[in-house]
């Protein structure tokens, strides 16, 4: 016997397969998106040329966008917006004073202490060698062309190792 389809039975189904299609899973990917962009944002910037201080920032702002991007895939929408807040940044207004306030707020800022040199102790460079042996290493070594500005590490190893094999010579020159 074949049941009737029945429109309550066909509601059913009708809801089963909406669940379905636009379950929690493509609503999130939908809904934290915008913080994903954030994330491949910010490793784009690191993979940029920077500072050490520039870097530290970068890696502190990626994991704040992983952590952030994480908790929404993982979270229903009522936790994320718990923890997380619902504001939205405002559009920026295009102002030509803004930079000029910018740079005020800049110069109002104290700057901070300075370490300063200390002129009154005298300053000591110590080589391997003084006096006449200095002047004897000096008239002996012959630094390779490449070396004077090495554009990798290849080079850079090779300059280190030739002024050491260099040294060992002058040395076993240098006692006899």
């Amino acid at each position: 016997m074949m049941r009737k389809l029945t429109f309550p039975l066909i509601l059913y189904i009708v809801i089963a397969i909406f669940l379905l299609i636009f379950s929690t899973n493509s609503s999130a990917k939908k809904r934290c998106k915008p913080l994903l962009e954030k994330l491949h944002n910010a490793q784009m910037m690191q993979r940029k040329s920077y500072s050490l201080k520039r870097g530290q920032s970068l890696r502190e702002m990626e994991d704040k966008a992983r952590d952030k991007w994480w908790q929404c895939e993982n979270s229903s929408l009522s936790a994320f917006k718990s923890k997380y807040g619902t504001k939205k940044k405002k559009a920026k207004k295009k102002n030509s004073t803004t930079h000029y306030v910018k740079l005020n707020k800049a110069k109002l800022k104290l700057p901070k202490k300075m370490v300063t040199f200390n002129h009154d102790s005298a300053i000591v460079i110590k080589s391997k060698c003084q006096g006449d042996k200095k002047l004897a290493w000096l008239q002996f070594y012959q630094q390779p062309i490449k070396c004077q500005r090495p554009k990798n590490i290849n080079v850079f190893a090779f300059c280190s190792e030739d002024k050491l094999q260099q040294r060992d010579a002058f040395e076993r020159k240098y006692i006899q």
